[in-house]
C-alpha cells in the first residue's frame, strides 16, 4: 500500500527551559526533528506531513527548503487529537506510519521492519522491552499473545506497572479505518488527553488484527524531554557516527571524545586523536592524521595531511601533504596547494598558497595570493583593511619575506623578491629584487632609563 508519514512535533517542551521550539533544539549539529525527517524521508513515503504547534513559524521557517505537508495543532490534546488535525490531509487508501519529532535515534532500519509486520486493514505497532519500563505505557497481550490493548502509566494498575513490553507510540495503521477510530477516542483518562494509543482497544473490539515488532536496540526509542535526555541522545548518536567513521578507515584514539555535527568521509588509515571536532560536510583524504583539540568545518583535506592539535579550520581546501599548526587558523575562501606548511598562531583568509610555500610563525595573511615555494617570516601581516575595504596583496614565486614585515596592500611582490625583515612595503617589488624600508635607527649615548626614585 502506499505510505504517508505523519510526524507528531506540535509539543511545546516546557522541561526544557528554552525559548527554542522542543524539536529544534540541536542534536548532532542539527535540530531533533531534522533526524526524524532525514529517517522518514528514506523509506520513501509518498507524503510527509508534519503536525506542528508551539513554536510553529520557527519550526515551519527551519524546513522551508523542505517537501513536506504542514497540519497546524493550535491545541495540545494529545496524540489522537494531532493525527485527527493531519487526516484530512491523507488519502484513505493510504498507511500511515506515525512518528514523533521528538524521538530522534528511530533507524531505517527498524521502521522498515515495522512496515514489513503491517498488513492491510490491521495496525502495527513497535514495542520495545524495558528493564525499568517506568513513564512509559504498557502493552497488554491476551493468552495468545496477541496485542489487546496499551495502558498509560498514570493509568496502570499496580501489577500491570511490572509488565516490562512498553509501547514506543510508533506504529503503522490504515488511513481509511483510522477516521472511524479517531471519533472514538475519549479525554476521559488522568491528563484529559486523546491517547492515540486508544485505538489499539478499539481496534481489537472490531475485530482488527494487532501485530507487535519488539525494538532490537530500546536506545532506538528514547524520547527527548529535557536537556538531560538531550545529553544522553547525543552521545548516543556520537557513538553510532563513530563507528560509521571508523568503517570507513579511520582510527579513533578514543570513540568517546569524538563529536561529528554534520557529515565526514574519511579515507583508508586517518587517525584521529580525541577531542576533535567536525561540523558541517567534511572530508578526510587517506593517512589524514588530525592533532587533539582540532575544530574542522566544512573543509576538504588532502591525503597525508597532518593537523596538529588545537587548530580551527573553516572553509579550507587543502591539498595533499600539507602541514597545519598547532594553533593555527584557517578561515573560509582558503586554498593550499600540495605541501603548504602553515605553522603556530598563523591567520590565513581568503587566500591561496603554491606549492611548498611555509608560513611557520605568528603571521596574518588575508586576501591574499601566494606562489610556489615562497617563505613567509615570523610576524608578517598582510595589511588588506583599510577601514572601508579589502585588498588583495599578490605575492610571487620563490619570495622571501623576513619577519615581522608589514604588507600594506593593495601590493604586488613579483618572482624572486627578498623584503628585509622589519620593512614595511606599500608600493609593489620588482622580480628578483631586495626591498627594506625601515626608519633609520639611532643611538644615543650616555642615555639613562627612567626609574621611580628619580622622581
Amino acid at each position: 500500500m502506499a505510505l504517508t508519514t505523519v510526524i507528531l512535533a506540535a509539543g511545546q517542551g516546557k522541561r526544557m527551559n528554552s525559548d527554542l521550539p522542543k524539536v529544534l533544539q540541536p542534536l548532532g549539529g542539527r535540530s531533533i526533528l531534522s533526524h526524524v525527517l532525514a529517517t522518514a524521508s528514506a523509506l520513501g513515503s509518498q507524503s510527509i506531513n508534519i503536525v506542528y504547534g508551539h513554536g510553529g513559524d520557527l519550526v515551519r521557517k527551519e524546513f522551508e527548503s523542505s517537501t513536506v505537508d504542514w497540519t497546524f495543532q493550535a491545541e495540545q490534546l494529545g496524540t489522537g487529537h494531532a493525527l485527527k488535525q493531519a487526516l484530512p490531509n491523507i488519502s484513505k487508501d493510504h498507511q500511515i506510519l506515525i512518528l514523533f519529532g521528538d524521538v530522534p535515534l528511530i533507524t531505517e532500519g527498524s521502521l522498515k521492519k515495522l512496515l514489513k509486520v503491517a498488513i492491510k486493514g490491521g495496525i502495527a505497532l513497535l514495542t520495545a522491552e524495558l528493564s525499568n519500563p517506568e513513564g512509559y505505557g504498557r502493552v497488554l497481550r491476551n493468552d495468545t499473545n496477541e496485542i489487546i490493548e496499551i495502558v498509560e502509566e498514570k493509568d496502570a494498575t499496580s501489577d500491570q506497572k511490572q509488565i516490562k513490553e512498553i509501547n514506543t507510540g510508533l506504529m503503522v495503521v490504515p488511513a481509511e479505518a483510522i477516521h472511524g477510530w479517531i471519533k472514538k477516542l475519549s479525554a476521559n483518562n488522568q491528563q484529559g488527553e486523546f491517547y492515540l494509543t486508544d485505538i489499539i482497544s478499539i481496534a481489537v473490539a472490531e475485530g482488527v488484527p494487532v501485530l507487535g515488532e519488539i525494538i532490537e536496540n530500546a536506545e532506538e526509542i528514547i524520547g527527548i524531554n529535557d536537556r538531560v535526555q538531550l545529553a544522553q541522545a547525543e552521545r548516543i548518536l556520537q557513538r553510532r557516527q563513530a563507528q560509521e567513521v571508523m568503517i570507513q578507515g579511520a582510527t579513533l584514539a578514543d570513540p568517546g571524545r569524538f563529536d561529528l555535527r554534520g557529515s565526514l568521509k574519511v579515507g583508508r588509515d586517518v587517525f584521529i586523536d580525541i577531542g576533535a571536532v567536525f561540523l558541517g560536510d567534511v572530508e578526510l583524504g587517506n593517512r589524514v592524521c588530525i592533532g587533539p583539540n582540532a575544530i574542522i568545518s566544512d573543509s576538504i583535506l588532502g591525503d597525508d595531511c597532518i593537523v596538529r592539535e588545537h587548530c580551527v579550520i573553516e572553509g579550507v581546501k587543502a591539498g595533499t601533504e600539507c602541514k597545519i599548526g598547532p594553533y593555527a587558523r584557517l578561515r573560509p575562501g582558503t586554498e593550499f596547494d600540495k605541501q603548504v606548511k602553515v605553522g603556530n598562531f598563523v591567520e590565513v583568509k581568503a587566500s591561496t598558497v603554491g606549492v611548498g610555500s611555509k608560513m611557520n610563525h605568528l603571521s596574518y595573511l588575508g586576501d591574499t595570493h601566494i606562489g610556489e615555494n615562497t617563505n613567509i617570516g615570523a610576524g608578517t601581516i598582510t595589511c588588506n583593511y583599510d577601514g572601508a575595504l579589502k585588498h588583495q596583496t599578490v605575492i610571487g614565486n620563490k619570495v622571501f619575506v623576513g619577519s615581522g614585515a608589514m604588507l600594506v596592500a593593495p601590493l604586488e611582490i613579483a618572482d624572486g623578491a627578498t623584503i628585509g625583515a622589519g620593512s614595511t612595503i606599500t608600493k609593489n617589488i620588482p622580480e628578483k629584487t631586495l626591498a627594506v624600508a625601515r626608519s633609520p635607527q639611532s643611538i644615543v649615548k650616555g642615555w639613562k632609563r627612567p626609574s621611580k626614585s628619580s622622581r
